[in-house]
């Protein structure tokens, strides 16, 4: 088995895919677009580009890298009550051990009125069957996205269940609003059809031309609300803490 991504190594494709660039580019202008006013917390900052869209971001990770602001676990956060007006993370929910523990977090370093974003993997029939068969990490659809436990310091932080997101804005949205009743759903989009899936992601290859990837992104956000439930490959939510 091939050993595991460091944000050096994502940064580094990053760098030399442009096709990658405008696709998670066009994710984070949409991310900032959402952000109210104030300090914005990114968990999972990798390759360490969404400071670009929204400056005054701290950013972290689980693993180092010179770029991030600092190193620490979404589920032992290190700050105060209220120290952020928005917290944001793509691609990150679906690797922590206990997602429950980390919106607990998350919650805590929020103002009243601020704002949990994330962009996630989206299961739907389509993509079910791309993640399944031509994706590296799994899904399990029948896991509990609220389960408790032991935090493991031995956990592999590139662990994953792509279901995750997908459960807590879907089969699990009620048990989530009792759990964390301070976390209020405000928006949830699915979108990304084609062209996410044919630029390979962060692997090295990829199927569409820059030329094409700019319109394709623009039809696909028009088509969302036809065919997201059915095709989409991600989902944008955006939570509001009422309390």
């Amino acid at each position: 088995m091939a050993a595991p991504l460091t944000p050096a190594d994502y940064r580094a494709i990053w760098d030399k895919k442009p096709v990658l660039r405008l696709i998670y580019e066009d994710i984070y202008r949409r991310m900032a677009a959402e952000l109210t006013r104030g300090r914005t917390l990114e968990i999972g900052g990798g390759s360490g580009n969404f400071k670009a869209f929204a400056p005054d971001t701290l950013s972290s990770d689980i693993v180092p890298a010179p770029w991030l602001d600092l190193v620490c676990d979404a589920q032992r956060l290190p700050f105060a009550s209220g120290s952020f007006d928005n917290v944001v993370m793509v691609d990150v929910l679906h690797h922590i051990e206990f997602p429950v523990r980390a919106l607990r977090e998350i919650v805590d370093v929020l103002r009243p009125g601020g704002r949990f974003i994330m962009c996630e993997p989206a299961i739907t029939p389509v993509s079910g069957l791309f993640y399944r068969n031509f994706h590296p990490e799994p899904v399990d659809m029948t896991a509990d996205p609220l389960a408790d436990g032991k935090i493991s310091p031995d956990k592999d932080p590139f662990d994953s269940n792509q279901a995750i997101p997908t459960l807590l804005t879907g089969r699990d949205r009620e048990r989530l609003s009792k759990a964390i009743p301070e976390l209020q759903l405000q928006s949830l989009g699915h979108f990304s059809f084609v062209a996410y899936p044919l630029s390979g992601g962060f692997r090295p290859w990829s199927l569409i031309p820059l030329s094409l990837a700019k319109s394709l992104l623009s039809i696909e956000w028009k088509l969302r609300k036809v065919f997201g439930r059915i095709a989409a490959f991600r989902l944008l939510a955006v939570y509001e803490k009422i309390r």
